[in-house]
């Protein structure tokens, strides 16, 4: 059983642009209409915001403001698609007999955004980006967890997908809309988290992703859920 604290959290898609955003979605959940537009990031300069993708931008959204004000953390980035439209880019050049940007090519590798997260942030600490299936969230719980046994009374767990480009919509399709999610866990004793063998109990269907389906649990305050896949069952418990 692992235990600990959600001492913040914080969701971005478009449209959605405070917590009471979220907490209506939690009640009525729905897919946003209309283009998924990226977020502006104010906060940082022209030269920085340029470089990042849709996808880094909806993760900047979410999860600096739970870092701001607190020392360096370490930062857990977990994605099942990551970049696919600057991967789509790539392969349509490669196809164009085209050469290939080295910039998209450095920014389109799984661990990019966590990468350039520590760059602008200028943080040292450790960073983990994970390669995910669709229980990547208790995952990167887990990887925070072990950061917990290195002393680290922080950290910040991020999980984004973006909706994919037209021609992957048949083989993507866990993907409703734009998102990312932001956690910033401590050491506590607040939720349990454990995990069984698949077909251990029933377990309801998920329509939402799970870090979709997290945030909402978080916002309606459910005492307990259970997440199954073909090969394991979560159960999450609020013990507090």
């Amino acid at each position: 059983m692992l235990t600990f604290s959600i001492a913040q959290w914080q969701g971005w898609t478009q449209g959605f642009q405070d917590p009471s955003s979220w907490q209506d979605w939690a009640e009525q959940p729905y897919c946003p209409l209309g283009d998924q537009a990226a977020p502006r990031l104010d906060f940082l300069p022209p030269m920085q915001r340029r470089r990042l993708s849709p996808l880094a931008r909806g993760v900047f959204a979410c999860a600096w403001p739970l870092a701001d004000g607190y020392p360096d953390m370490p930062f857990v980035f977990a994605s099942r698609h990551g970049e696919t439209t600057r991967n789509f880019g790539l392969l349509n050049s490669l196809a164009a007999d085209e050469p290939l940007s080295p910039t998209a090519f450095g920014l389109s590798v799984h661990n990019s955004i966590a990468a350039q997260w520590s760059i602008i942030r200028r943080e040292t600490v450790e960073s983990v980006a994970l390669s995910v299936d669709d229980d990547g969230l208790e995952h990167a719980f887990i990887e925070a967890a072990l950061l917990f046994d290195q002393g680290h009374d922080n950290v910040l767990v991020v999980l984004a997908e973006e909706s994919p480009p037209p021609p992957y919509a048949p083989w993507v399709d866990d993907v409703p809309f734009s998102y990312a999610a932001a956690f910033r866990l401590r050491p506590g004793t607040d939720w349990a988290l454990t995990m069984g063998p698949a077909g251990e109990a029933d377990a309801p269907p998920q329509v939402w992703p799970n870090p979709l389906n997290l945030v909402r649990h978080l916002a309606l305050q459910t005492p307990s859920w259970r997440h199954a896949n073909r090969s394991r069952q979560w159960t999450w418990t609020r013990t507090a």
